[in-house]
């Protein structure tokens, strides 16, 4: 199956660090629906990344296709909230211990 690297682009360059009450919460949401497609084996590895340019989130997918990935995304708590998230989706020539 495809592999998909998804980058997840906050609202703002400063929401790792000055998130509301609000914004708490829904990353607490966030971060057990990602947990939930990782136990189901639909991601791989996922997190953020504390980026000098601009900390965002990063997920590897394992999917048919990008559609699937879209409704996955789709159902994210931070995509739902439309507080601002962007995701950018491209396709991985992945390798990993078991291809390699």
């Amino acid at each position: 199956m495809p592999h998909y690297f998804c980058k997840l682009i906050p609202p703002r360059p400063t929401f790792p660090f000055d998130m509301n009450d609000d914004e708490k919460a829904l990353m607490s949401r966030h971060a057990a629906h990602w947990a939930d497609m990782c136990r189901d084996g639909k991601v791989l590895v996922y997190g953020p990344v504390l980026d000098p340019e601009g900390p965002f989130g990063m997920g590897v997918f394992v999917a048919a296709d990008e559609a699937e990935i879209g409704r996955l995304l789709d159902a994210d708590p931070v995509m739902q909230a439309k507080i601002g998230f962007k995701v950018e989706i491209a396709t991985m020539r992945a390798h990993s211990r078991e291809t390699a």
